[in-house]
């Protein structure tokens, strides 16, 4: 009956990651409680997740990342790739790889997209070549090169963990590092010469997003104040124009002075010009409205100068993962009044919200075009929960700490990676380092952690428990045993890679640690093989995720920024998958045994 409740829980786990009815960490904290109601796991198991050594690892991990950032010790890779990244296409992947691939062994990956991210976008400007044909590749290496050291990624971390709980030892921060390094660079040629041919071009500068991406002018207008108006003398606020119409007035221009955001309280007189952004069902009531006209003959071009004019300019905006706007609307957050900027429209993937956005929910991945004062965009660079797809002020790093911040993070791998200190130990040390020392802000560590992350994995820890506990797992794994146990170690091994990979473009990869690798290992002992190589196989399958923009975090981050369909991801990472899954089998058997 355990075994039964176990896999109906299992399954229902699996539903809910699927179908994304609930945010993934919400769903994972729930099936946590759902195994502790029916005694799967005792209340100090179901919690014991949240002082998991892997949890605090992976939290630890996240905080020194963004000392790095902060300090911008990675901008100044800016420079090597304006010198060495040239304008051909192979070349230019081979110098991100080998630069962002090193970094994300030692930095979380998704802090590291999250860097480079509008240094590509900026690089690609100058070299006059579509984003859209370097920002899947980013995304691409960065995973890469989290799989060449066990603090990469979070997965590795995880794994680590899962492997000391089964009766084996943790693995050692460069365990992975041989065949790690293999499979990089066997991606990045992939990338350097087949991707190029398979990714769309597909986006370019931020004019052609203004006018082709965002279709601007479908919907942004000026509107004029006639003599004969009922608005004249009022203030916007009290002409109601923006409630009434259901739309925006992004800027007012008298007699050739622009006045931006706030507007609420200006006073509008004949012959004021409203730069608004409406829907086309809102902009045709205006016209049947006396006393204001819409001056349709103005070109958009125009009116894009008028945004960007001045002490104006327009940008995109990423919604980052640990956002804390994630669920909420434009209205709730009382964006405009919170940030000084107006936003003009959001994607989603391929999908362009144009009418009501400030009933729009917001998610992880979204992408928010904004206008607003320079001086906003200042501010919108330092919060934690939005990306500025533009390279920083560099007055908002702490460069006069970048150094000190590197010497720190190479101190914390050099005494972990000769067994002096657990990571653990090391990792938490270095926080307070970065903290004494200045490279962090104490209130800047909360921001740090990616919650949704801890919180997942905290919840998936029990469903582990659980599934040792009621049998579930050694079911699992016996019956795997009576339909494969004839194939040779390498093709189970395979087996198992394929499983975790497909898993994972569906899961989170965290999940399918924690499923494959206890089913694995008992697979390994029963059939007398390598429990490692095993171990081994799920946990690079879990951190390679190519085929879907919702596979990895880093995917989702590119997603719209790069203008991609949901099938460019397939296109360009099923032969990677197809191929990481014969090779790496292979290359484990060959470098640690089976």
């Amino acid at each position: 009956m355990n075994i039964f409740i176990a896999l109906s829980i299992l399954v229902l786990a699996l539903v809910l990651f699927v179908t994304e009815l609930l945010p993934v960490d919400t769903t994972a904290l729930m099936i946590t409680i759902i195994l502790m109601l029916f005694g799967l796991v005792t209340p100090e198991e179901g919690i014991s997740g949240f002082g998991n050594p892997a949890t605090i690892t992976v939290m630890a991990m996240f905080i020194l990342s963004a000392g790095i950032t902060r300090t911008g010790i990675l901008q100044i890779v800016r420079d090597w790739l304006l010198k060495w990244g040239g304008k051909n296409t192979t070349q230019q992947m081979i110098v991100m790889g080998i630069i962002v691939g090193p970094i994300s062994a030692f930095i979380n990956n998704t802090a590291v997209v999250a860097v480079f991210l509008p240094i590509i976008e900026d690089w690609c400007k100058k070299q006059g070549i579509s984003t859209s044909k370097m920002l899947i590749p980013l995304s691409y290496v960065s995973i890469l090169g989290g799989i060449i050291t066990v603090i990469g990624t979070s997965t590795n971390i995880l794994a680590s963990n899962v492997s000391n709980k089964l009766g084996y030892q943790e693995f050692s921060l460069f365990q992975f590092t041989t065949v790690g390094l293999i499979i990089f660079f066997i991606g990045l040629i992939y990338l350097a010469f087949i991707a190029p041919k398979l990714l769309p071009k597909r986006q370019g500068n931020l004019g052609d997003i203004v006018t082709d991406e965002y279709n601007l002018k479908d919907y942004v207008t000026e509107m004029v104040i006639t003599p004969t108006s009922s608005v004249i003398g009022l203030t916007l606020r009290q002409s109601e124009i923006q409630r009434k119409f259901d739309l925006d007035v992004l800027e007012i221009i008298n007699n050739g002075n622009h006045f931006p955001q706030p507007l609420g309280d200006k006073t509008l007189s004949a012959g004021d010009i409203l730069l608004v952004r409406g829907s086309k069902d809102e902009l045709l009531k205006i016209k049947d409205e006396k006393g204001v006209n819409i001056l349709a003959d103005e070109k958009f071009g125009k009116i894009e100068a008028e945004l960007s004019s001045g002490e104006e300019k327009i940008a995109e905006v990423l919604i980052l993962s640990n956002s804390r706007l994630i669920g909420s609307t434009l209205k709730d957050l009382r964006f405009r009044q919170r940030y000084n900027v107006t936003v003009l429209a959001i994607k989603r993937g391929q999908e362009l919200v144009r009418d009501r956005l400030g009933k729009v929910r917001l998610r992880f991945g979204d992408l928010l075009l904004v206008q607003g004062p320079k001086q906003s965009f200042i501010g919108l660079q330092t919060t934690r929960e939005l990306l500025v797809l533009e390279l920083r002020d560099l007055e908002t790093l702490r460069q006069d700490k970048a150094w000190i911040s590197l010497a720190i993070i190479s101190g914390v791998v050099i005494i972990a990676a000769l067994g002096i200190k657990p990571i653990l130990v090391t990792a938490l040390a270095g926080i307070v380092l970065m903290v004494l020392t200045g490279c962090l802000k104490p209130g800047e560590i909360y921001g740090a952690v990616r919650w949704d992350v801890i919180f997942l994995l905290a919840g998936l820890i029990p469903l582990g428990i659980a599934m040792d506990k009621s049998g579930a797992t050694q079911f699992l794994a016996d019956n795997l045993v009576a339909v494969g146990g004839n194939l040779s170690g390498y093709w189970i091994l395979m087996f198992f890679y394929v499983i975790t990979a497909l898993l994972t473009e569906i899961l989170s990869n965290n999940a399918s640690v924690v499923l494959m690798i206890p089913i694995a290992v008992k697979v390994a002992e029963f059939l007398s093989f390598n429990p490692f190589a095993f171990m081994c196989a799920v946990t690079f399958a879990a951190s390679n995720s190519f085929m879907t923009p919702i596979g990895y975090q880093t995917n989702t981050m590119v997603y719209s920024a790069g203008g991609y369909r949901f099938l460019d991801f397939t296109k360009a990472g099923a032969p990677l998958t197809f191929l990481f899954s014969f090779l790496t089998p292979f290359l484990i058997v060959l470098i640690y045994g089976l």
